[in-house]
């Protein structure tokens, strides 16, 4: 491997910042629902139903992706909820889900996140801003421009170069990234980088005064804050050492920044004689005089406190949180809250009060419910509810009151009035609605006991069916909990009850600590090729304690067959719906969602076949009034499913059921002697409407008429004798009520309101919504036309160069001046590059809306490069509509007479959607095969299904298209939804082979997420898993937290020889009632299960007591006695005992299957020995079993009773945390001390160093990579880097050998855990190249696992493919606008953190960057081609090229 390319695939979903502001919308957008009338029965007094105001966007933030949500709130009374929403009905909400609004990969890790806000309140038309900071000190700040719907940067500040590294101090390593905060009132920010220097963001002052403006709102122009200037404050000169926080605090006429921080630090040796040593410090923030005074401080504060709470108006104060108390300062008044019995005041003397139960708050983090209620969560995820008791302004004391147990959080953010949002790195991430009230219910002390989870414990693949309400219902189980708290109206005890109730989760796979490739439970033992791939999937061990769990991840979905029937030559299949009963009567024109289907329609070659699709298929086509004797182009449902239209090449039949009603005839007989050749080439179905577009380019429109149920033809005169040749078309069916394309039209105000006035006469006609007709031509413009006028309502010119976003051109007319230019100089660039361009026609389009109150529609095309442009339609109402009106009308007369009814579409806009992992194919013009296939719901999801040589699966969830391929099957050439008795929302599908197969969905998995996955929860930590592919089973270790009486604990830490002494440390009678959590290890030996259910437990391999289990690897190994190699399981463990105890371990070896004597028992133990030092890593080399024993590497062999050592290496390593094994070579890699390379020679029998790594490196993982002869080594480390190496002791420069060379060197972003090679599939265009690629049969990827939840490869390339890309990259980082401003190259720069390093060659290429080629428009793609010296389809293919070779799962 000399060169390679680093590819993610599964982009990172562990969340570590959550924030909440107002950022695609304000405040003052919200409108109030009406609230019901009270009924007179209730008590006076009840508190009535609370209102939930304007509800934030959410913002998260996941290692480099940063995702916008908008928070849908559904009302109990909203027609639209079709299905039972997940937790019940709360305050009168039914429903709350997440909705994406945008999503970006950044070329940095967001270390912190805060949303700039004025906080002007619930009236206030400003927007937030997002304020972002990455390592070192770049700050970012973001807003939400509704013009290209997405985020833009408003300003960057940056205190890197040489400029700064005064700032730094002469420190090379810092413990944090930089940490933002913001003004309460959004006056300013600060950000804490290098430990000692804080970053002022002064925002402007526009906030204020002018957004007020009814001009500029009713223009559309909402203004977000922005920041207008930074300066930097040194702490170091204000006699701060050691800054822990800081918080901007509320009440205060001037910014006023509270700064924790430690005057001397302690040490855990000093810490009974010195352990209050922290401080906070106010100061009050001028950031026009750049002055801060310092205006109250509080010393003696714990030395373990390590966060801060600023306490919203009307108390005002800020909290500070340490591990075991909780401290309250203001400028006047101070209290305390001692949290368990380690707590100490600062003298030792007074008492302290004390909290009614014990609890450890590091690692906590917090959120503010109420403005005296605050809501923590605990390291073991347990929330906890703290109350401020207070009068006027002064606290009196605080209170605190467990709640529910939850998810391990990584942060909290309240979104609005009456939700949070638990933001979790270890577990999934939670939305939970909760209510407060007033109400005398059962005290706090009697719900000690009964703290439940607020998961529930229904199984999880239930919990993730998103339809199943009854599973959800118990997530919160709605049982109430009381605080007492005094509000300072009322003196008497009023309690407050909280209720909550989750409402919506983001799936999250990380931490990834381990996975394992084996195969699935549907594998097909005789698939090859591509197909043979999907047989695979990824079981890894992610999360931690209670939220750990096995996900099992499958890059491909593979349907469960139902059955499956041989059918050679198949063109088409449709299933269409028919009702005998079904009356006439227009209002029942409702179509009912469960409804089954009726018949199912099939074409091969040169005729069609109906079958009857009750409880049995049953073949009927004899006895229908389907034409039958030729092939059917498509078959759909009309006039509300009362009709069944079938389009064969020459005419349609109109049937009921299976009698025809009407027969017509498409191809006149009368016309010029080309009526041979004019048949139907594609057919779109819009209820009334049928578009037929004919092989000569002409367009027909079927138009049905509702009372009679017939259809009539009709050519749309605007394509009767147009010049333009249409390549694809489309009808696009806006279904009501309130279609959305309406909302986009400048008068949309008025027709809406209309509508409501007759849709209360005679709702049945109005809301059938609004039929569109799609249109592209030859030339590459699209035209969006309504049907049955043909009055152009939308145009784009150059829609196939696809381009970021799409604008109407009646919009756009003014801005072309200075575009002219741009046109001009790109078409006398050269003949070449101009032909290529001309040749991209659109071969199929497609456009459609799903069901849901808020969803907008997508538009697709496929292009005959095999490129598929997605657009997501939005809305945007431009303040120019008004001028442009008058100015383009004259010029224009097709526009002015299509404007002359007020129906152009001026506020639609198209934004370009990327498309992550689908494969393209060429496609020939000729083929009229429409790969498109819209369904509404298959195992409850909606979406589409792609056909086709790779065929994939888009699915529609939050609104975000998640792409999932389908490769069990090879080619499929038709697909559509099946429903019926024994296919409950199933599917049906045609391969290329000549197979039809009845599948339905896998339901385990879930698909909201970049690969489906599904997750077996474990109840405690997962550690290593492996995979026993005999008997298709996996050992995994686990581990989970036990509670165990004091004095047993520090009995196990005690040598066993000298337990005699224990007597004399005496501890105190009330310490031998404590408990304390020790972790407890055990090796479960696991079977996928059959049927996708649960996964069964077949044996657990208990440890000892404070012994772990560091390594589960199957092994084989050489029986001397025998000569036969047996397959066992090794196990390798050490004893944790403290310091003061010499480090053991075990090493176990089992044997997997059937026992003569127990035939019950799945492992039965063969031997187990006791070593010095820990165990932590072990292989099987040559039929001999490699230990890594503490600093030793010993080889044992095997005679089937006992192990016996044959060789040793005693290098220098402190603890080997990988090993790996190639023939007879070894690689293993130190906690520390880098990398060695052994080799293993069997005559001398003797271990070898070959070589080593010189420079210091804390490694995570290693493994070879293998690229047709040549061998590399590959380490990833502490800092995120990754670095291959190789070993070439011909080379000067590798002191004889001694020394390993780098090859390549890499920044990932993200800690990777394992590695594991893959040998790479061959691709469809590596046959064809021209270079022969023999001695790359051998050619092995890498595929790695992080501790974000994301998962990549590392893939080998030739040289020429990777000049290739390199210099692509190379203009890319410039060619490209990057999100947030940052700087790729700079991103993927190796780490050191400060010791020194000798830059590696650059030989790695970063496909994140890459892949924004693919979304440039094509004249930019062709320019960059151009200036590199290759052709736009070279670099597609190569990249082409490397999914597919590495499309593992």
């Amino acid at each position: 491997m000399s060169f390679a390319a680093y590819k993610m695939m599964h982009w990172p979903t562990g969340i570590d910042n959550c924030a909440s502001g107002f950022i695609t919308h304000s405040p003052s957008n919200f409108t109030p629902r009406i609230p019901p009338l009270q009924n007179d029965d209730l008590e006076p007094d009840y508190p009535p139903r609370r209102e939930i105001g304007p509800v934030p966007n959410l913002i998260v933030a996941a290692a480099n992706v940063l995702e916008v949500y908008v928070v849908r709130v559904q009302e109990d009374g909203d027609k639209d909820s079709g299905e039972a929403k997940r937790g019940g009905a709360m305050d009168g909400v039914s429903g709350v889900s997440l909705e994406l609004v945008c999503h970006y990969r950044l070329h940095g890790n967001v270390e912190s996140m805060a949303v700039l806000s004025t906080g002007a309140g619930n009236g206030s038309r400003s927007r937030d801003s997002i304020i972002l900071t990455f390592q070192d000190a770049k700050i970012s700040i973001l807003e939400f421009d509704d013009s290209i719907h997405g985020l833009r940067t408003t300003s960057m500040h940056c205190f890197e170069s040489p400029d700064w590294l005064h700032l730094k101090r002469g420190r090379e390593s810092f413990a944090r990234g930089p940490l933002v905060k913001v003004d309460p009132q959004g006056r300013c920010g600060g950000v804490l980088v290098y430990g000692l220097q804080m970053i002022m963001l002064k925002a402007s002052q526009v906030g204020s005064g002018l957004v007020g403006g009814d001009d500029t709102f009713e223009s559309g122009g909402a203004v977000s804050i922005r920041v207008e200037s930074s300066y930097i404050i040194s702490l170091r000169e204000l006699e701060m050492k050691h800054v822990k926080d800081f918080v901007f605090v509320h009440g205060y006429i001037e910014p006023v920044m509270v700064i924790l921080h430690e005057r001397e630090l302690t040490w855990g040796g000093r810490v009974s004689w010195k352990h209050h040593t922290c401080t906070i410090s106010a100061l009050s923030i001028s950031t026009t005089l750049k002055q801060h005074p310092l205006i109250w401080s509080a010393s003696d504060l714990p030395h373990d406190a390590y966060k801060l709470l600023a306490v919203p108006s009307p108390i005002g104060g800020v909290l500070v949180i340490s591990a075991n108390a909780l401290h309250y300062h203001s400028q006047s008044t101070s209290c305390v809250l001692a949290l368990n019995s380690y707590a100490s005041s600062a003298d030792g003397s007074q008492e302290m009060p004390k909290s009614s139960f014990s609890v450890e708050l590091d690692a906590a983090n917090a959120t503010w419910l109420l403005n005296d209620v605050v809501l923590l969560s605990t390291k073991t995820g347990e929330l906890l509810l703290l109350t401020l008791v207070y009068d006027g302004r002064v606290v009196q004391r605080l209170d605190l009151a467990k709640s529910k147990a939850s998810v391990l959080t990584s942060g909290i953010t309240t979104i609005g009035n009456s939700l949070f949002f638990l933001g979790s790195r270890l577990g999934d991430s939670l939305l939970v609605q909760y209510t407060c009230g007033f109400g005398t219910s059962k005290p706090s002390s009697g719900l000690k006991e009964e703290v439940g989870d607020i998961e529930g414990d229904a199984p999880l693949t239930k919990r993730l069916r998103r339809s199943s309400s009854d599973a959800l219902q118990d997530m919160f189980g709605g049982e109430e909990l009381s605080i007492h708290g005094l509000t300072p109206s009322n003196a008497e005890s009023a309690q407050k009850t909280f209720s909550f109730s989750v409402r919506d989760s983001l799936i999250n796979i990380g931490p990834l600590k381990d996975f394992a490739y084996g195969l699935r439970i549907n594998a097909d033992a005789n698939a090859t090729g591509v197909a043979k791939q999907s047989n695979y999937e990824l079981v890894c061990c992610s999360g931690h304690g209670k939220n750990g769990s096995l996900c099992v991840l499958r890059q491909s979905v593979r349907p469960e067959i139902i059955t499956e029937v041989e059918l050679p030559g198949c063109k088409g299949i449709w299933t269409v719906y028919h009702k005998n009963t079904r009356g006439l009567d227009s209002s029942k024109v409702g179509v009912d969602d469960d409804e089954y289907h009726a018949y199912l329609i099939i074409s091969p070659e040169s005729r069609t076949m109906v079958l009857e699709t009750a409880d049995l298929l049953n073949e009927v086509t004899e006895s229908v009034d389907y034409y039958v004797q030729g092939r059917t182009i498509a078959a759909g449902n009309l006039f509300g499913r009362r009709r069944v239209i079938q389009v064969c090449e020459r005419g349609a039949r109109v049937l009921n059921g299976s009698s025809m009603t009407q027969d017509l005839n498409l191809v006149a007989p009368n016309s010029e002697l080309l009526s041979e050749s004019c048949v139907v080439l594609t057919v779109s179905i819009a209820d009334p409407y049928v578009l037929l577009k004919m092989t000569d380019g002409s367009i027909r429109l079927l138009v049905g008429d509702l009372s009679t149920c017939t259809v009539s033809v009709v050519t749309p005169a605007t394509f009767d004798g147009s010049k333009k040749f249409v390549a694809a078309c489309t009808l696009y069916h806006d279904k009501g009520p309130g279609p959305w394309l309406r909302k986009t039209s400048p008068d949309a105000w008025l027709t809406s309101g209309i509508d409501e006035a007759i849709d209360g006469a005679d709702g049945a006609t109005q809301d059938q919504g609004d039929i569109y007709c799609v249109v592209c031509y030859e030339s590459g413009a699209l035209e969006l036309f309504d049907v049955p006028n043909f009055s152009c309502v939308f145009s784009v010119d150059k829609f196939v160069s696809g381009k970021m976003h799409l604008v109407d051109t009646f919009m756009q007319e003014l801005d072309d001046s200075q575009k002219g230019i741009l046109v001009g100089s790109d078409d006398s660039a050269g003949p070449g590059k101009k032909e290529n361009a001309q040749n991209t026609k659109v071969l199929e389009l497609a456009m459609y809306r799903w069901s849901g109150q808020h969803s907008r529609p997508f538009l697709f095309a496929i292009l005959n490069d095999g490129t598929i442009l997605c657009y997501h339609a939005y809305l945007f109402e431009g303040s120019e509509s008004g001028i442009k009106n008058e100015v383009a009308d004259p010029n224009n007369n097709f526009i002015s007479k299509g404007n002359s009814s007020g129906s152009r579409l001026r506020n639609l806009r198209f934004l370009h959607v990327a498309l992550d992992t689908y494969t393209r194919e060429e496609m020939t013009v000729g083929s009229s095969c429409n790969r498109v296939t819209f369904f509404k719901n298959i195992g409850g999801y909606q979406g589409l299904f792609l056909s086709g040589s790779r065929p994939a699966w888009f699915m529609v969830i939050r609104e975000r298209l998640r792409i999932h391929p389908q490769l069990c099957d090879g080619s499929i050439v038709a697909f559509t939804v099946f429903h019926n008795v024994n296919c409950n929302r199933g599917l049906i599908y045609v391969t290329s082979q000549g197979v039809l197969k009845i599948c339905q969905l896998p339901s385990n998995s879930s698909y909201d997420n970049y690969w489906p996955v599904q997750k077996i929860p474990l109840k405690g930590t997962p550690h290593q898993v492996t995979y026993f592919a005999e008997k298709n089973l996996y050992p995994l270790i686990v581990s989970t937290p036990v509670h165990r009486p004091l004095n047993q604990v520090v009995s196990y830490l005690v040598d066993q020889e000298v337990s005699h002494q224990i007597e004399n440390h005496s501890l105190n009678p009330d310490d031998l009632h404590r408990t304390y959590a020790v972790d407890e290890f055990e090796v479960r030996i696991l079977e996928p299960e059959k049927s996708g259910g649960p996964w069964l437990t077949k044996a657990t391999i208990p440890m000892q007591n404070s012994e772990n289990a560091l390594t589960v690897r199957v092994v084989t190994l050489l029986n001397m006695t025998t000569k036969e190699n047996e397959t066992l399981l090794a196990i390798g463990t050490a004893y944790v005992q403290g310091e003061d105890v010499a480090a053991r371990g075990r090493i176990l070896l089992f044997s997997m299957g059937k026992d003569a004597d127990n035939p019950q028992s799945v492992v039965s133990e063969v031997y187990s020995k006791e070593l010095k030092g820990a165990i932590s890593a072990v292989a099987s080399l040559q039929g001999y079993l490699l230990i890594a024993s503490g600093p030793k590497i010993i080889l044992h062999k095997w005679s089937g009773t006992e192990l016996t050592g044959v060789a040793f290496f005693d290098a220098p390593p402190l603890h080997v945390v990988s090993l790996n094994v190639v023939k007879n070579f070894i690689l293993l890699g130190d906690i520390h001390k880098s990398i060695y390379f052994l080799s293993w020679k069997e005559q001398g029998s003797q271990l070898n160093l070959l070589a080593k790594d010189f420079g210091s490196l804390d490694c995570f993982a290693t493994e070879f990579l293998i690229d047709g002869s040549t061998l590399s080594l590959i380490v990833s480390d502490e800092q995120k880097n990754v670095q291959v190496f190789y070993y070439a002791p011909k080379m000067s420069e590798s002191w004889k050998g001694q020394k390993l060379l780098s090859r390549a060197e890499f920044h990932v972003g993200a800690h990777v855990t394992k590695f594991m090679r893959l040998q790479m599939l061959p691709t469809s265009s590596g046959q064809s190249g021209p270079t022969p690629v023999s001695d790359k049969t051998n050619r092995f990827a890498l595929l790695f696992g992080t501790l974000d939840g994301s998962i990549g490869c590392i893939a080998p390339l030739d040289e020429l493919t990777f000049r290739r890309l390199q210099s692509l990259q190379r203009k890319l980082v410039d060619a490209v606008p990057h999100v947030a401003g940052l700087n790729p190259r700079s991103f993927r720069r190796f780490r050191s953190d400060g010791k020194a390093h000798r830059p590696g060659p650059d030989s790695i290429v970063d496909c994140e960057l890459l892949y924004h080629y693919e979304l440039l428009s094509l004249d930019e793609q062709l320019e960059i081609a151009h200036q590199i010296g290759t052709t736009r389809s070279q670099i597609l293919s190569n990249l082409n090229d490397l999914v597919e070779g590495t499309s593992f799962l």
